[in-house]
């Protein structure tokens, strides 16, 4: 019997939370039931403390038991880039997958795939969340190019990505694969469900922002929008949940200003895996007026549950939200938001956007990533 292929993937994994995580996991787990012998190189420091916007960047939820998760990579000690380096060249695993998202650890990841690259037999291909971040620092540019230097191919998750990919490297092979679906959450429950366990009103209609706060990610633009007139007795209520990383005062500002306490609903703390599900079971539809994007993992958990979807024409998103199809694609501009929340619950475009959800979500599978990751593998000369 022929050996299994072994896949590593370094990077973000629990004890770690997250969408990182959380995909990380989603994609190894899928490497294992497609045959290969798979597991996980994670953190023991990922961010120095100072670096991290959050509460905290470790999970409550229990560890998963069906994944190897081996916590031994610190993204700041050069001793230890050598040594994972090494240990990966001795292991020759035949790929090396490592999720790209942050200049910040492109010299961590781009030490470790030059050594493990060493042995003439493992192939290092690098899935690309951003390789320009959406909130610059110096050194972006030489950390990024670092890490593009260093491996021998590339998965973007949008067409905005590659393309942005394509002025780092024009050589290697590259390939595109949307986001596949953020499967992971359990399975929907009913919005009486949902409600009752978030004690919330079932009477009530819900828009929902979900993940963490930051600037580039729009929710000032909603804010302003749900503040139109159309939206005062209507039944209509805002729920935002997520950890603030930026300036909170903003947005409470915002919603002070213009007397919107009352339709608001703040969860203001990172949402655990197991409570996803109720907040999108809550919801009616989900917002993303971001200001810039590439691709989001909450585009991705909205098609698992099966939820309409407003995003803004920035980035990847308009490449995953057919618009008039399963949501709407708008101008990042509050006016056009608030037209296009209303015109959804006016025209009550729910049960039609679902049922064109039902079908767009079989194009967003784990398996098919796995067959781009291994089709720009077999590419590498």
């Amino acid at each position: 019997m022929a050996a299994k292929k072994k896949v590593i993937l370094v990077g973000t994994a629990y004890p770690y939370r997250g969408g990182l995580a959380s995909y990380n996991e989603r994609l190894i787990r899928e490497f294992g039931t497609m045959g290969y012998d798979a597991k996980i190189m994670t953190f023991t420091l990922q961010y120095p403390d100072f670096l991290f916007p959050g509460k905290t960047q470790y999970s409550s939820s229990p560890a998963p038991t069906d994944l190897q998760i081996e916590r031994k990579v610190s993204s700041v000690n050069p001793l230890n880039w050598l040594k994972i380096g090494n240990e990966l060249k001795n292991e020759a695993p035949d790929l090396v997958i490592i999720k790209f998202w942050l200049p910040f650890m492109g010299p961590c990841f781009g030490t470790i795939a030059r050594i493990a690259r060493m042995n003439q037999k493992t192939k290092v291909v690098a899935i690309i969340d951003n390789i320009i971040p959406h909130e610059k620092r110096i050194g972006d540019k030489i950390f990024s190019r670092y890490f593009v230097n260093s491996v021998d191919g590339f998965v973007t998750m949008s067409r905005s990505v590659l393309d942005d990919l394509k002025t780092f490297d024009a050589k290697k092979p590259k390939g595109e694969n949307p986001h596949p679906l953020f499967d992971n959450f359990g399975e929907r429950v009913s919005k009486e469900v949902a409600c009752k366990h978030l004690g919330l009103p079932t009477n009530q209609r819900y828009i929902l922002f979900f993940g963490f706060v930051r600037d580039y990610k729009g929710l000032d633009l909603l804010l302003e929008a749900f503040a139109d007139a159309r939206f005062r007795n209507s039944g209509i209520k805002l729920i935002i949940a997520g950890e603030y990383y930026n300036n909170r005062e903003k947005y409470q500002q915002i919603i002070k200003e213009n007397q919107l306490e009352n339709d608001i609903i703040q969860k203001n703390e990172f949402i655990a895996d197991e409570e996803v599900k109720y907040y999108f079971g809550a919801c009616d539809l989900v917002a993303q007026p971001y200001k810039t994007a590439t691709q989001s993992g909450v585009t991705q958990i909205g098609y698992h549950f099966e939820k309409p979807m407003l995003v803004t024409n920035v980035g990847g998103l308009p490449e995953i939200v057919p618009h008039n199809k399963i949501g709407y694609v708008v101008a990042p501009e509050s006016n056009a938001i608030a037209d296009a929340l209303m015109q959804f619950f006016d025209e009550n475009k729910e049960t039609e956007f679902v049922e064109n959800i039902k079908v767009e979500k079989q194009k967003f599978t784990w398996g098919k990533m796995i067959e781009t990751i291994e089709q720009i593998q077999s590419q590498v000369k």
